[in-house]
């Protein structure tokens, strides 16, 4: 692939602003090869994804985020992100004792679906480094103990093993800790987790069977970015699956981990492709 450039942007919608920026593109000979745009008219807020190939484009790479600030982020109140699409995203992932999503996450990431480098696995137990080992790939331990009182000692710890690995996000495999604000603060919006859809219907222990003894027709899974109000940043992907009176506790289980498995891996592809752009608790997609 030719290396490209990808703008994610968002600013107060008004006239001009779609010209203006592919005219900037094309006037220093970049071929746009994407282009996705939304208005949210109750708002009043413009959205916008435009990719282009820099191999015939005028501006130096280093010099494009400049160029974009000063001659359009100002006139429009424009919020924006450049990325380029030979920098690799480093994505951490945190595991507690459940394997289901860090195998698929792993098994794909390993078939070359996504391009993307995973420098580190970490953990509060022991239990998964064989499936780290099968994949090659670091596995780091820090046990919290039940009263909390290192937590703030072991993210600390976290904290500058993610800067030496040079990681941009961080993904929680059914991470059973809470992450506070020390971790959520230096990734806003790159943290993304996974959960049952039954919050906060089923809270606490075996939330699938209190589904079945309730007797539920449907269960689903979310995936969402953390942020500081727990289990309510934006939603990224979600997904639900039919349930009837044939089926058991464990078959909901087993139902709820596949569905956990594809809705957190969807989500993550939006993301390693830059196709989120999140505004106020919400976020929006790009096709």
């Amino acid at each position: 692939m030719k290396p490209t450039a990808i703008l994610l942007l968002h600013c107060p919608d008004q006239q001009g602003i779609i010209s203006e920026v592919t005219k900037f593109i094309t006037d220093n000979q970049g071929n746009i090869v994407y282009l996705d745009q939304y208005v949210d008219r109750q708002d009043g807020v413009f959205f916008m994804r435009i990719e282009w190939e820099l191999d015939m484009f005028l501006i130096p790479r280093e010099k494009i985020e400049e160029y974009i600030s000063t001659l359009y982020a100002r006139r429009y109140q424009m919020t924006f992100n450049l990325y380029f699409n030979d920098v690799r995203p480093r994505m951490a992932i945190f595991v507690s004792k459940m394997s289901h999503c860090l195998y698929d996450l792993l098994a794909r990431y390993k078939a070359g679906e996504w391009d993307v480098d995973i420098p580190c696995i970490i953990s509060n137990h022991e239990d998964l480094r064989y499936v780290a080992e099968q994949f090659d790939i670091p596995y780091h331990v820090w046990k919290i103990d039940k009263d909390h009182s290192n937590k703030s000692e072991v993210e600390d710890a976290e904290l500058k093993l993610l800067k030496e690995n040079h990681v941009t996000f961080i993904v929680l495999a059914r991470y059973m800790q809470v992450i506070t604000d020390k971790i959520i603060d230096r990734y806003p919006h790159h943290i993304i987790n996974i959960h049952h859809s039954f919050l906060p219907a089923f809270i606490g222990a075996k939330p699938y069977h209190q589904a079945w003894e309730r007797g539920v027709k449907i269960i689903g899974a979310t995936s969402h970015y953390v942020t500081n109000d727990l289990d309510a940043g934006p939603i990224i992907e979600q997904d639900v699956v039919r349930i009837t009176h044939r089926d058991t506790p464990d078959s909901l289980v087993l139902k709820g981990r596949d569905l956990e498995k594809i809705v957190l891996s969807r989500a993550v592809t939006k993301h390693i492709q830059r196709k989120i752009l999140t505004y106020h608790n919400k976020t929006i997609i790009f096709s």
